[in-house]
């Protein structure tokens, strides 16, 4: 892995630990030698998790769509800031330059953003790895319903295990670093 996507909340949330995760995220991934790739925000957990990999020297690739960076809340500290025309466009740049992907805390741009990722794996698009950074139990609720989509047999349980759920950032990045894409075909049920 070179570059590690991050997609999370542009709010701070309601706990100051997801700050503090967004941060320690942040620096772990510069202090491995390893580019960070977000949305290019300067707002809440987005500004947080750049300014700490920024801090520790990291490379930080920004992408935001112009109509964002218009609003002036496009980081002007970047290593990297790339100006986009639409949202689409974005998280297709982030995913061809990016070699892994994290979602920590944040709303449904999040979740869509890493819902699109691991749709893409699981269809064979790319091997890259999908991971949840499920700070103070934010993400259970997703990941009972991952489960429950197992049992249901809408969700195969080899897929299931495409996105890595840790709680600390360091044993989520070393799990990433094995991470081995399985092969399994996409359909749960084919006639």
């Amino acid at each position: 892995m070179k570059r590690i996507s991050v997609f999370c909340g542009s709010s701070y949330g309601r706990r100051d630990s997801y700050r503090a995760a967004a941060e320690a995220m942040g620096r772990l991934i510069a202090e491995r030698g390893l580019g960070l790739v977000y949305g290019g925000g300067d707002v809440g957990l987005m500004g947080a998790l750049a300014d700490a990999a920024l801090d520790a020297g990291g490379e930080v690739v920004g992408v935001i769509p112009e109509a964002l960076a218009d609003l002036e809340l496009a980081h002007a500290g970047l290593t990297d800031l790339r100006i986009v025309d639409t949202m689409h466009a974005r998280k297709a740049h982030i995913i061809e330059i990016s070699d892994a992907f994290v979602a920590l805390p944040g709303g449904i741009g999040t979740l869509e953003e890493l819902a699109e990722v691991w749709t893409l794996a699981q269809l064979g698009y790319h091997g890259k790895p999908c991971a949840i950074l499920n700070v103070d139990g934010y993400y259970d609720q997703l990941v009972a319903f991952l489960d429950h989509a197992v049992d249901h047999r809408f969700l195969g349980a080899e897929h299931r295990t495409m996105v890595i759920v840790e709680t600390e950032p360091r044993t989520l990045l070393e799990r990433m670093e094995r991470y081995q894409s399985p092969t399994a075909p996409k359909w749960v049920d084919r006639r």
